[in-house]
């Protein structure tokens, strides 16, 4: 079976220390195991590394230690990423404020990843930018993409 090509935005690292939110820090700290034993095909932008560099330390050196125990890809930033990512704020996906979300899904969508997975409700994770994104990629011809947390990755158990 192929492997869902996963593209990660900044909060899921962050969340990997996350103690303010417990259950979420759990969950994050789960999936990455998956990711440690390659469970899934992980890419990132440079949008991510950006974000993950202006973090203070001791902060970014743990998410850059963490990144370290992973296999994945850094995605080159394009005229069409930049081009796509415009459409989304032109179609209300997000305002220009929130451009760098909009890059987020702009990668994962140009780089046909399956998944973008975020703890980033506020602008990503929520009913409103996904099926807004979903009108802007048909009109611009894209597939459309899932945007879940993490915690929907996790199988659950029987018990």
């Amino acid at each position: 079976m192929k492997k869902l090509k996963l593209y990660l935005d900044t909060s899921v690292i962050s969340h990997l220390f996350a103690e303010d939110v417990p259950d979420r820090m759990t969950d994050t700290n789960k999936l990455w195991e998956d990711l440690i034993n390659e469970k899934y095909d992980v890419y990132i932008s440079p949008v991510v590394t950006d974000e993950m560099e202006r973090c203070s330390e001791p902060k970014r050196s743990k998410m850059l230690e963490k990144m370290g125990q992973i296999k994945f890809q850094i995605f080159s930033k394009t005229d069409e990423v930049i081009r796509l990512a415009r459409e989304y704020v032109k179609g209300g996906v997000l305002t220009e404020k929130s451009f760098d979300d909009c890059l987020h899904i702009a990668f994962a969508v140009i780089y046909n990843c399956d998944v973008i997975v975020s703890w980033n409700f506020n602008h990503l994770v929520n009913f409103k930018t996904i099926n807004k994104v979903k009108i802007v990629n048909a009109i611009n011809l894209y597939k459309e993409i899932s945007i879940i947390p993490p915690t929907m990755l996790l199988e659950g158990s029987d018990e």
